[in-house]
């Protein structure tokens, strides 16, 4: 009986995630750093502290400080908020939430973004649509995607059963983590990797697009579910 659609937000809500690479790439050439354009876009869903690490690893060869870590995603997260100065969603996005809504189901945010705004942001863009008791961010957790306790946290908070939900996601990693919590999950193919990288993270269904998923059928028998 699924009674909620767990949403991630970059690359799912918000078309953010070509802003993502460019405030990452901009503040990691000022440490020497490099990170190519599809390595964030396969880390995608993780925290910023792991991202970090990673990267430091793959330049340095040792784990990113403390310091580092804070340091770097607060240079980041303050360059993505200057570029961003127009939100842009997800074609079709809000066909989807329509949908969702009209049939009764919780709309719960499970996303690895810690970024100031985001509150502010998805009462501007989505009102109505999504509870602040019913998100996921990177302060709610001790592990980011594809750790599955990200999505764990998003079933716990509306006292749910993993086959009580779906999941909406577009990346790797975050398809990794809801499939190890046990939720079925959709891609929607919103950003440049193949299908075949989201196929073999575990996703059980892969659309190309919002609109392509929003008249699919799925939702008609979702509703005889109810």
């Amino acid at each position: 009986m699924i009674k909620a659609v767990l949403f991630d937000m970059d690359g799912v809500l918000y078309d953010s995630m070509p802003i993502h690479v460019q405030a990452y790439d901009e503040t990691l050439s000022k440490w020497g750093l490099k990170a190519k354009p599809e390595d964030i876009y396969m880390m995608e869903g993780r925290t910023g502290n792991s991202t970090i690490d990673i990267i430091i690893n793959n330049n340095w060869g040792r784990n990113a400080t403390q310091e580092e870590k804070e340091t770097i995603y607060a240079q980041k997260a303050k360059r993505f908020v200057e570029l961003n100065t127009v939100a842009k969603l997800i074609p079709d996005v809000m066909e989807v939430l329509e949908k969702v809504k009209q049939l009764g189901l919780m709309r719960i945010i499970v996303t690895g973004s810690g970024q100031p705004t985001l509150f502010n942001n998805l009462d501007e863009h989505f009102p109505g649509f999504f509870d602040r008791d019913l998100m996921v961010t990177a302060y709610d957790v001790q592990y980011g995607k594809p750790h599955p306790e990200p999505y764990f946290m998003g079933l716990k908070k509306a006292n749910l059963k993993p086959d009580e939900a779906i999941v909406i996601e577009n990346a790797p990693l975050g398809i990794e983590s809801a499939v190890a919590a046990g939720i079925y999950t959709i891609a929607v193919n919103t950003g440049p990797l193949p299908d075949e990288v989201l196929r073999k993270a575990g996703a059980n269904a892969i659309f190309p697009s919002m609109k392509a998923l929003a008249e699919n059928g799925i939702w008609e028998r979702l509703n005889l579910r109810k």
